[in-house]
């Protein structure tokens, strides 16, 4: 799988576990640390965890697995490295403490429209 099929699976799979405020940001031009950031909330760490391992599971499901995984039962934040796309799953207060969209402010946004579709 290339990234923008992988991109559209993470968000399609968030999106159907009701994920919140699902971001995309490119950061290849800005970083190489990934690709892209894939940014969701959750409203508890009990919904934190399940936005995780379904992502986890749907991906394995395409035989593609993390290289690694930050974050444990009760986190408020759980990271998925899929070494060019990073999925980082907050819950919402925490989401909004380290505020990722400001500090990646340069990558790119991409419109999660259009994996939805």
């Amino acid at each position: 799988m290339n990234d923008e099929q992988i991109l559209e699976l993470v968000v399609k799979t968030l999106d159907s576990k009701k994920g919140d405020n699902i971001k995309v940001i490119k950061i290849s031009d800005i970083s190489t640390i990934a690709n892209y950031f894939v940014l969701a909330a959750g409203t508890s760490s009990t919904q934190v965890r399940a936005l995780a391992d379904e992502t986890e599971y749907k991906l394995k499901q395409a035989g593609i697995v993390p290289k690694r995984v930050e974050g444990e039962r009760g986190s408020n934040w759980i990271v998925l490295d899929y070494i060019d796309v990073v999925v980082h799953i907050f819950y919402k207060e925490t989401r909004e403490f380290y505020n990722l969209e400001h500090l990646w402010q340069d990558g790119e946004e991409i419109d999660t429209r259009k994996f939805l579709e």
